[in-house]
């Protein structure tokens, strides 16, 4: 069983390597960069949200960005760690239950810090 196993798994990691290199390979024939005017080389630019670089990527960003990251973590949290807990509810004992009930607790006190700054204002 072992021996089929590792056969398998070997079998699969020279099928991906052959794929990676293929498209690869693929890519660099098909689509070489012979880039002659000014416009297709604007278009390679990098940007964000449809807007040309300005700026150095060093400064500072408004508090807002990092709410918005600090409320998804808490709903993704909060999404990730309920869902089973909920499902095993009637299997689980007081522990766990004040355990959940601590948890909430941290991600009401990360809530409303989020809400005091005012990042659920849009």
């Amino acid at each position: 069983m072992l021996r089929l196993n590792s056969l398998v798994l070997s079998l699969f990691f020279l099928t991906v390597s052959f794929l990676s290199l293929a498209l690869y390979a693929l890519s660099l024939i098909l689509f070489s960069s012979n880039i002659k005017d000014e416009q297709q080389i604007e278009k390679l630019y990098a940007y964000e949200c449809g807007y040309s670089s300005f700026s150095d990527a060093r400064e500072a960003f408004d508090i807002k960005f990092y709410l918005v990251a600090i409320l998804f973590l808490i709903f993704d949290l909060e999404i990730a760690f309920i869902l089973p807990f909920a499902v095993t509810l009637s299997a689980l004992g007081q522990i766990d239950f004040f355990g959940m009930a601590i948890f909430l607790f941290i991600l009401t006190i990360g809530f409303v810090y989020e809400w005091k700054k005012g990042g659920l204002d849009w």
